[in-house]
Order: C-alpha cells, then sequence, then structure tokens
C-alpha cells in the first residue's frame, strides 16, 4: 500500500522513513509555505534533497508560497500557541490530503509526528480530522522515541539542522528560550 507522507524538515524525515517503509511503500511530500525566511526554506529543502537521493524516496515539492500560510493568519492572533500551530498543521495536512484525494492515495502522515517540539495530540487531532473530511486514513504513530536517534543520523550525513521550528513566530520563540536558559 502506498502512503503520501508529509515532510516537515529532513532530519524529522530519517525515523518515520525508516518505519513507513517497512509497512508502506512511501512518497514524500514537501509543502511548508510557513517557513521563514526563504533562505531557510531553501536550506531545508536542500538537506531533504540529500535525504531524497540517500533514501532513493521519491518527493513531490509544491511550489513555496508564503502567502498561503500568511492569509490563513490574517484576523487571529497568531503570536499565542497554539492556536498558530493549529492554523499551520491544518494548512500543510490539508494540502497533503488533498494531493493525496488527487493522486489515488488513501493514506497520508506527516514526519512532524516525531519532534518532541510539536503538539501532538493537536496534530493527531488534525490529521484524523481531515481523514475523516477526506475519505482518507491518517496514519498515526508516535514517532518521538526516534527523535534523538535521526538527529545524531542527520549529523553524521551531515545535512543541514534547524535551530526554530520554522515559521516568522518561532523564530522569536526560539531566542526567547535560549535566553532563558
Amino acid at each position: 500500500m502506498d502512503i503520501l507522507l508529509h515532510i516537515c524538515c529532513g532530519p524529522c524525515l530519517i525515523y518515520p522513513f525508516s518505519v513507513l517503509r517497512e509497512k508502506f511503500k512511501v512518497q514524500g511530500f514537501y509543502y511548508n509555505p510557513n517557513i521563514y525566511p526563504q533562505e531557510e526554506y531553501a536550506k531545508r529543502k536542500d538537506a531533504l534533497g540529500v535525504l531524497e537521493e540517500y533514501f532513493k524516496l521519491p518527493v513531490i515539492y509544491p511550489d513555496y508560497c508564503q502567502s498561503d500560510y500568511f492569509s490563513c493568519l490574517e484576523g487571529k492572533d497568531c503570536q499565542v500557541r497554539p492556536r498558530r500551530c493549529e492554523i499551520c498543521y491544518n494548512l500543510r495536512l490539508k494540502k497533503t490530503a488533498q494531493y493525496a484525494i488527487d493522486n489515488g492515495y488513501k493514506v497520508f502522515s506527516t514526519t512532524l509526528l516525531v519532534s518532541p517540539y510539536q503538539d501532538h495530540q493537536l496534530l493527531k487531532k488534525c490529521g484524523l480530522r481531515l481523514a475523516q473530511e477526506s475519505g482518507l486514513e491518517f496514519y498515526y504513530e508516535d514517532f518521538r522515541p526516534g527523535f534523538k536517534e535521526a538527529q545524531l543520523e542527520a549529523k553524521t550525513i551531515g545535512i543541514y539542522r534547524q535551530k526554530y521550528c520554522g515559521c516568522k513566530f518561532s523564530i522569536e520563540d526560539a531566542k526567547n528560550e535560549k535566553q532563558a536558559h
């Protein structure tokens, strides 16, 4: 069976891919208009390109259009987590689900499920809701136990490992957390 896997970044692909390739034929989908600035997007895309070749994993790269992200945030309080995260998860997973429908996939998931920095229950809720709305299956697995191992592998391979979630707001969050320690 095929699965369409939303990929947030290269390092977060490593562990989920190792699990999923045992159960599915995996197709990657790199849709992340939330990533800011564009140079950061390019670094993450390049890192994924290395893993695409390394794993022989086909990846679809929809156009990078930051306005997709910012238009979803208009009129909403985006300084507050988890609200902005929920909007972001919904945007990216909805686009993944739509691609899945349009291209005959029955199952989709996301590498966001590996990160201990993401709101896991909110991600699961969003994925399951979109699956129900679209008639697809959302493959849920808690990949977090493999996060540190994957980060070490990414370092060994020599791919870019980012210092913040990706959005403009998370840059400030990362700076504030660093200053607090």
